[in-house]
């Protein structure tokens, strides 16, 4: 059962924008916050008030995605997409130039379908499976089918690793910060991500470390799950890893893909949005950030204390 604490707060010494969040009478005083949860305080004596909090503490695991969270990498991505498709001379009739996404077309593709396979897959039912020096004439069976987005997968990966171990790439701000913060709680640390398992080793050995990754509780990445996100499975499946309830989990994702598969999981989600997906409706996540530069495990604490509190 959780503890309670008393905290006395004097009305004369509260600023003005922190008092008019109050609703004030003689008997008691309520406090509003921009969720549907509110904190209920009671007068003591004249210029006294009591305000009766939780001192329990619900995050067990912390769950971030990798691109786009750890790294703003979709360019990066798109641009390994493109020279794979240029190296195998990909054409989708009519076309006659290779396969080229532009930045405002992946802008909506990658917050459309997630990981990349599916993505070639989507695209070339809708526009036609095309040419290639993999296959000369357009494939027609599944096998045939398969096999060429197997192959442009495998290239385009290589070529995304070659990006990454240029040494040109760093982490987002204030990651690596939060990471330490989490473990020297003792919180849990886990990272679930759409994209291959070898890209993401990658991104994570040079982006936070072999120290880190290694001290990570979970790690799961498009391989280890027959569903990609807005599909929950890969956070339920990290739940079940990390022996935790999903309501304990907090999820950091950057885009409304990532954000319905957390909340779908039955987890609180934090935003900390990109260039490519600051215009999405993040309306289900818990808080909503440029990046995590100034963002603490406290804050995230109480924001999920709030959210248990409120549901």
């Amino acid at each position: 059962m959780a503890s309670h604490s008393t905290l006395f707060i004097s009305p004369q010494n509260l600023s003005s924008n922190f008092s008019s969040l109050f609703y004030y009478s003689p008997q008691s005083l309520t406090f509003k916050t921009k969720k549907s949860s509110s904190l209920s305080l009671t007068t003591t004596k004249p210029r006294r008030l009591s305000l009766s909090v939780s001192a329990s503490n619900s995050l067990q695991a912390l769950i971030f995605d990798c691109d786009g969270v750890i790294l703003e990498s979709e360019h990066l991505h798109r641009e390994a997409y493109n020279d794979a498709f240029a190296h195998f001379n990909v054409r989708c009739p009519p076309s006659s130039q290779p396969l080229n996404w532009d930045l405002q077309f992946y802008d909506v593709l990658q917050n459309l379908i997630g990981g990349g396979k599916p993505k070639m897959r989507w695209y070339f039912k809708e526009h036609g499976w095309p040419s290639s020096t993999i296959f000369e004439t357009p494939p027609e069976s599944d096998e045939e089918r398969a096999k060429l987005i197997d192959t442009l997968q495998d290239w385009k990966t290589e070529r995304y690793k070659d990006i990454i171990k240029s040494g040109t790439v760093e982490p987002r701000p204030g990651v690596l910060r939060l990471m330490d913060e989490a473990k020297a709680a003792g919180k849990m640390l886990a990272v679930c991500s759409a994209a291959t398992k070898s890209s993401v080793v990658l991104c994570l050995e040079n982006l936070i470390g072999m120290e880190r990754f290694k001290g990570l509780d979970c790690f799961l990445a498009g391989d280890d799950v027959k569903e990609k996100k807005p599909d929950p499975l890969i956070y339920l499946t990290a739940a079940k890893r990390l022996g935790v309830s999903e309501k304990d989990c907090l999820v950091v994702e950057d885009s409304v893909i990532g954000l319905q598969a957390a909340t779908k999981a039955g987890m609180s989600c934090v935003i900390t949005y990109t260039s490519s997906t600051a215009d999405q409706d993040f309306e289900d996540s818990i808080a909503i950030y440029p990046d995590l530069s100034n963002v603490r495990l406290s804050d995230l604490e109480l924001l999920l204390q709030n959210k248990v509190a409120a549901s």
